[in-house]
């Protein structure tokens, strides 16, 4: 018998951080995502394979059933992450995972390469917390931590609006086709940003919190209103310009792209990953002249 699940990717266009203090975020479910397939037969341990988007095998352990410790691996960090996530879903709920249970193999697989920043740790937090039947807030919460927006984008297949509160975050589906999309592009800048580093050095900032939660939320009203792409560039640039200054970093603009005449949004822990670029088609070109190859239309990306 086969258990089979499915989790989305996620790009967050506004509220990058802020989300952490209650500021509501315009998140973005993407095409890309993972799934995980259960097999199962009478066995004393499991076998995990974790593949990528190619189907390579880039991560395999065995676990005992007993105690899910690892039995061999090819990554022990990794095993050891992924025991952890198993245990804390196991703490959840008791019942899940128990020794006797049949499970035989699982196998997690990406739709996209594991460096694009799209979610490879929340889709998996996504699909375990199915499988256990648990909050996965509250797994989150145990393992990686984080905002959550990116669990809420897992299982969801439009685009939200998502505030932070606790184990019952507040999602909202909206209504967001820009009719200027044609206009959108996701360009990757290959430079992974650990987003728990980046979540700890925004902690440690002194700043007027309400007030940055406050104007935030204005431009992601106002950017689920915007029918205009030159109104849509202004508040995108007016929330980078606020972002800058609260976080004492340049924008990804000014830092590798200043000669750029359109606008460029961070998404996400700034510096790394994704930014999403106004332009046209063949505007794309300065970012393959610089070397940026990556780069996705907002109807290749954005379900």
């Amino acid at each position: 018998m086969t258990k089979e699940y499915y989790s989305n990717g996620k790009l967050l266009l506004t509220a990058e951080y802020v989300i952490l203090d209650g500021a509501k975020g315009l998140a973005l479910p993407t095409k890309f995502g993972q799934s995980l397939s259960l097999q199962t037969s009478n066995s004393e341990n499991f076998i995990w394979n974790s593949l990528d988007e190619d189907d390579n095998i880039w991560f395999s352990s065995e676990f005992s059933k007993n105690n899910l410790k690892t039995i061999y691996t090819s990554d022990i960090h990794a095993s050891n992450r992924l025991s952890q996530i198993l245990l804390e879903a196991q703490k959840l709920n008791p019942s899940f995972l128990p020794s006797s249970t049949d499970l035989n193999s699982a196998e997690a697989k990406l739709t996209f390469p594991r460096d694009w920043g799209l979610g490879s740790s929340s889709t998996l937090i996504a699909n375990i917390a199915q499988w256990a039947d648990v909050n996965p807030y509250r797994l989150l919460a145990a393992t990686f931590g984080g905002s959550g927006y990116d669990i809420a984008c897992a299982n969801h297949n439009t685009p939200i609006l998502y505030q932070r509160n606790e184990f019952e975050p507040t999602v909202s589906e909206v209504d967001f086709q820009p009719n200027f999309s044609d206009q959108l592009f996701f360009v990757y800048l290959n430079q992974k940003k650990n987003s728990r580093d980046a979540i700890n050095s925004y902690r440690n900032l002194d700043f007027d919190k309400p007030s940055l939660v406050s104007k935030i939320n204005d431009i992601t009203y106002n950017i689920l209103k915007c029918e205009d792409v030159q109104e849509f560039g202004l508040l995108l640039n007016a929330h980078e310009a606020i972002l800058s200054e609260t976080l004492k970093i340049p924008t990804a603009k000014e830092s590798l792209f200043s000669d750029y005449k359109g606008t460029i949004k961070s998404l996400g822990a700034w510096g790394g990953d994704f930014v999403l670029v106004v332009g046209s088609e063949s505007e794309m070109s300065y970012f393959k002249n610089k070397g940026y190859s990556t780069i996705l239309s907002y109807k290749e990306m954005i379900l």
